[in-house]
């Protein structure tokens, strides 16, 4: 078997990034080295067909899930939106979409070499779970990425996410308004970018209303429904103060504390009321209030920056951050 292209990165002390876009004739690296890494590709081995047969192809689009523990990305109704709007998106433009779900336990670098030499055009990486380490593999592929529900910092990269801060700031306010009394937080114990964000958006709108974030009443829930409801379970059997009202990581969470809220003999919203965050189809069946977030909008959104970013690979990349409204139900 020929050598692959990130054995060749290494023999060459060159960035496997700076390998692939010589292999692939993209820009970003001078002539000299373009010229030294297809010699020394011969040399060794490397199999060119791969490359011939992947620009010979028409493209598609490559939906990659990125899943460490698959506590909130997988097969959830919040991922299906997303996945629907990326597809209508690649249907009206002619593109081929294909959806992978990417384990960080069994991930290898002959997963990205498949997508490299596949017919792959672009990818859409679902960042929900992941953190700066992980993205950067995907970032250094020949073709262009988009990231989706999630942002990081140090890497130039076009993004589409929720305004997570946003979101959780006018749900806390609402409570407020409606409850006269300091909102309490039923918190994500699994932290996400996302969580965080919704931590920050909870804490700026207690202060903005004269309150004090060290005397909100916060739980630690896990981001499920069954989860959430066997955590609350524990607390309430301990007696532990509960606050009038709360919001919610998200609709899952908020779906588990209302069933043991209910148990415990709690009212809602009269005695307890709860906003949680995501909108998902339950919510309105249960009557929830909640954040809602345009998910099939942010899955064309999406789809439609890849395809400017493959028309024109130079453009500047852009952090979209998608606005989210209130829905008000009979929770709070």
């Amino acid at each position: 078997m020929g050598i692959t292209a990130k054995e060749l990165a290494k023999k060459l002390n060159l960035s496997a990034a700076a390998v692939s876009m010589a292999l692939n004739d993209k820009p970003g690296v001078s002539q000299e080295t373009r010229k030294m890494v297809k010699v020394a590709a011969e040399k060794y081995g490397y199999d060119f067909y791969r490359i011939q047969s992947r620009k010979s192809k028409t493209g598609s689009i490559d939906f990659l899930v990125y899943v460490k523990s698959g506590a909130v990305v997988q097969d959830t109704p919040f991922f299906s939106k997303i996945s629907e709007g990326i597809q209508a998106a690649c249907t009206e433009e002619g593109f081929h979409l294909r959806t992978q779900h990417i384990y960080e336990a069994d991930f290898t670098d002959r997963d990205l070499e498949n997508i490299q030499y596949s017919d792959c055009a672009g990818v859409i990486l679902l960042g929900t779970e992941m953190v700066t380490d992980d993205l950067k593999p995907f970032l250094e592929l020949p073709v262009p990425v988009v990231v989706l529900d999630s942002y990081f910092e140090t890497f130039p990269c076009d993004t589409v996410l929720i305004n997570n801060e946003q979101g959780a700031y006018i749900a806390t306010r609402h409570l407020f308004q409606i409850c006269k009394a300091q909102p309490g937080y039923l918190k994500s114990s699994y932290q996400i970018n996302n969580f965080l964000e919704r931590e920050a958006g909870f804490k700026k709108s207690i202060r903005a209303h004269g309150m004090s974030f060290s005397q909100s009443i916060i739980h630690e829930l896990s981001p499920s429904i069954n989860g959430a409801y066997s955590d609350m379970k524990e607390i309430l059997k301990w007696n532990e103060p509960l606050a009038r009202c709360y919001f919610a990581d998200n609709d899952l969470i908020a779906a588990g504390a209302i069933k043991a809220f209910k148990e415990a003999g709690k009212r809602i919203p009269e005695d307890i009321a709860v906003v949680g965050f995501d909108n998902i189809p339950m919510s309105q069946v249960m009557d929830l209030s909640t954040i809602n977030v345009p998910k099939e909008y942010m899955g064309r959104l999406a789809a439609k920056r890849l395809f400017d970013r493959i028309r024109n690979p130079r453009l500047p990349t852009v952090k979209i951050a998608v606005e989210t409204t209130l829905i008000d139900r009979y929770s709070c």
